[in-house]
């Protein structure tokens, strides 16, 4: 009896309350042959008459008010989780995970997420930040936060935070006074540097420029860590050049504690984009969150 279909019992249950079939049916938006094919399986199955039924009157039968007792209780809890999940369209609830890049849980995620539960209060957010290349979704996560070339093609993607981000490369005045300042990047072989090791233990090169004027470099590095904190303040301590975000570097920039080189050197590249696997049935807090970034770019672009 496990695999009876729950359409034909709700059938049954809607016939049995309006004592019509016809009058079921029109509550229900289907036809009344619709719901005498249900029942007729029901009851071909069950082995058991439901249903008196006339040309003038539909009755309920002992088994069939037997039936309905033990079933419209269950039959409205099924109804009223139904309505909850669909609820949710409307009013989303539930958490969100994302996994980001450092830079974006550091730089671009404080000034959504405040806004972003605000508007949604019934909704939290779970956000990892780590600069290694994972399986977001893999890992549990709703969707993460990746640059262009690190998104998976098969990937649903659109921007978040600014369209347009800039590595820049900078030094503390006093380690320029000791050393001179590089005029081109190969200059900076011959200096000391501080460089920024991912999670997989990969320390990439430096890029420096765009298109056929691109140049690569990887120097030796004085200090060589993952923590964007620790690199900024050697850089501060005059222990090296360090090129990086600007979004970093730009505070001890304008404090004066780091003087950015090699400025016709600065290499853009288009910002950081949500990816998620599909547009259907995606979880509510996801679903509400994509809206969300869309209706902020709008608002920018103006």
């Amino acid at each position: 009896m496990n695999d009876l279909p729950l359409a034909d019992l709700d059938a049954f249950a809607a016939v049995a309350r309006e004592r019509s079939f016809r009058s079921a049916a029109k509550k229900r938006g289907v036809s009344a042959s619709a719901l005498s094919e249900a029942l007729r399986r029901l009851e071909a199955r069950l082995g058991v008459r439901l249903l008196n039924r006339t040309t003038r009157s539909v009755t309920v039968t002992d088994a069939g008010r037997r039936l309905i007792e033990r079933l419209a209780p269950a039959l409205g809890e099924i109804a009223g989780a139904l309505d909850q999940v669909a609820s949710e369209r409307d009013n989303p609830a539930g958490t969100l995970r994302l996994n980001v890049p450092t830079i974006v849980a550091r730089k671009i995620l404080p000034s959504i997420v405040g806004p972003f539960l605000a508007a949604h209060p019934s909704i939290a957010m779970e956000v990892t930040a780590e600069d290694g290349f994972i399986d977001v979704l893999a890992a549990g996560f709703d969707a993460g936060v990746r640059y262009e070339e690190r998104v998976e093609k098969d990937m649903i993607a659109i921007p978040i935070g600014p369209h347009v981000q800039r590595y820049v490369t900078a030094a503390a005045p006093a380690y320029l006074a000791r050393h001179g300042v590089p005029q081109h990047p190969r200059d900076i072989l011959e200096h000391a540097t501080i460089r920024h090791r991912f999670q997989n233990g990969i320390a990439l090169a430096w890029e420096f420029g765009e298109g056929d004027a691109a140049m690569t470099v990887a120097p030796p590095a004085t200090v060589l860590a993952n923590a964007i904190d620790l690199e900024i303040s050697a850089a501060v301590d005059g222990l090296g050049i360090i090129r990086t975000f600007e979004e970093f570097l730009m505070p001890e920039i304008h404090a004066g504690r780091l003087v950015p080189i090699l400025e016709d050197w600065v290499t853009s590249f288009p910002g950081p984009y949500l990816y998620y696997a599909s547009r259907r049935h995606m979880p509510a807090p996801l679903r509400a969150f994509v809206d969300f970034l869309k209706a902020r770019q709008r608002q920018l672009s103006r």
